[in-house]
């Protein structure tokens, strides 16, 4: 099916199980444990061994030797599988650090063997007598260091966010040189770890020449054709398997060393091999969030009409790798005629760089949002009010492009609402509770709607079941809900008349779960396949399938109504389709908006922050499932809270690694941290995204909320630090004056 018009009036829109608060079906499972994730999937082959990934001790050069005689001597070792057995490993889709394979070293922790045993324990024990020989070399590991000579760089991470190198409208320079009030300020954001619950984990097995992997990813086309690059095999004799995930953030877009690894291991053992990456490896050999050091400039009138406004990042990345692109939102949130927004890449060799939740929104409007709010202050103008005075229905860069549907001040206007903004005093360190200073803080909330090419097979049996089979995941995001919502809604079935199958490479080629593209995409193809099954059920029916009505498990046309099981009666019916777009989104800017607001105390003797309250009014398009769109936007401001106050990769720049790699030394907000917390979505559709008319909340919730926190501590005790995470030694020197 090819959407390639705005939608129109469908069987959606009639909201019987769509829109409504659903609780999640594989909710049971998951609270029984009984959902079985990847390493746990002890049942789909026999004789696992388990495997030990080992990575390398020294950031960049070279290994001359490995000594594996002790290693293979240990009680239960099956096989050791170093780097220097095989050639350099091709990269897989959008990897740029090498897995495995050859003598070069890219990064600390690295992957450079894996010791095979019967056991977990017996296979660490032996990987500590594998003895490898390195050649070190200098590298470089300071972004401060690099980035004055960093060159410019184009980027697209492939999510929304994307950069030209620099990219010009109007006359920056001389329009800031005129503006009447100027902010030119620098802002720097924090490596960051996905450090999601469930770690990179992969059970692999050979049958002949064909590969299954039981891991944990959340796209499984791109897996089954990375896995298929990086090895050399043909892709159509690879299997991947994903039911359960346990968190990805991104981190589990690509494929990683744990699958390649056991791939290479279960080949070497002769049996099926799970491996599991410690969290040092998770830190250190798969992905993060890059540092990034930003220039905000904007000029205003005096009025506060934005007259120049500019947005430079400069983050770093292993050679080959792409920038952050942290200046994307800049291109588009706000007006302003004379705009200049550019990137820049160092190369450095920490281990690689890549998407986490909203790449470039996150880090970026924690840069954007705190310049408006600074901009706001010399103003003398409400920070809402700023916001809203800026306001543009047209894409800055492109004023003869409009957006299709774009409701931002009415998220500001309802958030400051809702959240007794009105009530604030503006003048900062002035409202007091005991030890704590209070204060309040806004941002605007933007990330970019995508959508992707998503197919799906519905089938239909005799007992009026509806099956849907596709690849597409769960991440925890409560897909399988979504997708049987949208397959009980167009065939006119109860929910538990539906049975959903996800993350099989062996069902079509959904989507898959990331940038905020996978519920308004993967139901889309869902829709499509639902409409070509209407059509083989009307058909069997001989009933016109332009008049037939689904609802009440029955199909109705004028005075006729029949079970739809009955259509089944005579063999299952089975219907596959995929939703495909057309330029829709280059004609139109499609975008989603919040109203992030937050109240902070901070302690006046020790400068601690306790975050009190949150609020996010969003505007997405059609809310497919409340209940679980709720649950995406409070994650993505829990994780807000922990960028803003403290979420570090603390970098080794002597040795060039992440020195706090595990969940005890890197901090993630826990339930303690955070307090109430509020949606509100606004009533609203989308027509030119999808039939379903819907757009994507899981990374909107993040991006903006870590500039409110900061400017709610500004309005708290009048301090601005523009360094994060705002830890608290950051703001403990300047309190005595504050308080």
């Amino acid at each position: 099916m090819k959407f390639d018009t705005p939608a129109g009036q469908n069987p959606i829109d009639r909201l019987r199980v769509v829109g409504c608060p659903t609780d999640r079906i594989d909710g049971k499972y998951k609270t029984t444990g009984t959902a079985a994730y990847a390493y746990e999937r002890h049942d789909v082959a026999d004789h696992q061994a388990y495997g030990y990934v080992l990575g390398a001790t020294i950031p960049k050069g070279r290994v001359r030797a490995v000594d594996t005689a002790a290693a293979k001597a240990a009680a239960g070792v099956i096989a050791v599988v170093t780097t220097l057995d095989v050639p350099k490993l091709g990269l897989g889709t959008m990897n740029y650090a090498s897995l495995f394979g050859g003598d070069r070293i890219q990064h600390y922790h690295q992957a450079v063997a894996v010791v095979v045993a019967e056991t977990f324990e017996q296979a660490r024990a032996a990987s500590f007598l594998v003895r490898i020989d390195y050649a070190p070399e200098a590298g470089r590991f300071d972004l401060a260091a690099e980035a004055p000579h960093a060159p410019p760089a184009k980027a697209d991470s492939g999510e929304g966010s994307g950069a030209d190198g620099a990219e010009r409208v109007g006359d920056f320079e001389g329009a800031f040189a005129q503006a009447p009030v100027q902010l030119d300020a620098t802002y720097t954001t924090s490596d960051e770890s996905h450090a999601m619950m469930e770690p990179h984990a992969t059970i692999a097995a050979w049958d002949g020449d064909r590969l299954t992997l039981w891991t944990s990813n959340q796209m499984i086309a791109w897996a089954k054709g990375s896995i298929a690059k990086i090895l050399g095999i043909p892709k159509q004799n690879v299997r991947v398997d994903s039911p359960y995930i346990g968190g990805g953030f991104g981190g589990k877009l690509f494929v990683r060393a744990d699958a390649v690894l056991a791939a290479l291991a279960a080949k070497a053992a002769g049996r099926p091999v799970k491996v599991a990456l410690t969290r040092p490896l998770v830190a250190n050999n798969t992905t993060h969030r890059p540092a990034t050091i930003q220039r905000v400039r904007i000029g205003a009138t005096r009025d506060g009409t934005i007259t120049a406004i500019a947005h430079e990042s400069v983050s770093g990345n292993v050679p080959g790798g792409v920038p952050e692109t942290a200046v994307d939102q800049t291109k588009l949130l706000y007006a302003g005629a004379n705009r200049l927004t550019a990137l820049r890449l160092a190369e450095l060799d920490l281990p690689e760089g890549n998407a986490m939740r909203a790449p470039g929104e996150a880090p970026g409007m924690l840069a954007l949002e705190v310049a408006m709010d600074e901009m706001a202050s010399m103003l003398g103008i409400d920070p809402v009010e700023f916001r809203i005075r800026n306001d543009t229905q047209v894409d800055p860069n492109q004023p003869d492009r409009p957006f299709s549907h774009r409701d931002l001040v009415g998220c500001l206007r309802l958030g400051a609402e809702r959240f007794g903004w009105a009530a604030r005093n503006p003048a900062p360190g002035q409202a007091r509770d005991g030890q704590w200073l209070v204060g309040m803080g806004v941002a605007a909330g933007f990330r970019n709607n995508l959508v992707m090419k998503s197919a799906a097979r519905v089938r239909l049996d005799a007992a009026g079941t509806v099956t849907v089979e596709t690849d597409m995941t769960d991440i925890g995001t409560g897909s399988y809900t979504i997708i049987a919502q949208t397959a009980a809604e167009m065939m006119g079935v109860p929910l538990d008349r539906v049975v959903v199958r996800l993350g099989d490479s062996d069902h079509p080629a959904a989507a898959g779960s990331g940038g905020q593209w996978g519920a308004n995409s993967a139901t889309a193809g869902v829709y499509a396949a639902c409409t070509k099954l209407r059509e083989a059920v009307a058909q069997r029916l001989g009933i016109n399938s332009a008049d037939a009505d689904f609802a009440g498990g029955e199909v109705r046309a004028g005075n006729l109504s029949v079970p739809l099981a009955q259509a089944a009666q005579a063999g299952e019916l089975v219907a596959e389709d995929a939703m495909e777009y057309g330029d829709l989104a280059k004609r139109q800017q499609q975008s989603t908006f919040a109203g992030h607001f937050v109240e902070v105390g901070v302690d006046v003797d020790t400068a601690e922050v306790r975050v009190r309250r949150m609020l996010a009014v969003c505007a997405a398009g059609r809310i497919l499932n409340p209940k679980s769109a709720r649950s995406q936007v409070i994650g993505g401001m829990t994780m807000g809270v922990g960028a803003a106050l403290m979420e570090k990769l603390s970098v080794d720049k002597k040795r060039g690694f992440f020195v706090n790699h595990d969940l005890a030394g890197y901090e993630v907000p826990v339930h303690a941290d955070i307090p109430h917390q509020e949606v509100i979505f606004l009533d609203e559709v989308d027509p030119t995204s999808s039939p379903m008319k819907a757009k994507g909340v899981g990374e909107l919730g993040l991006c903006g909320v870590g500039a409110a926190v900061a400017n709610a501590i500004t309005h708290a005790t009048g301090i601005r630090v523009r360094d994060f995470p705002l830890t608290l030694d950051k703001l403990l020197a300047q309190m005595p004056d504050a308080a």
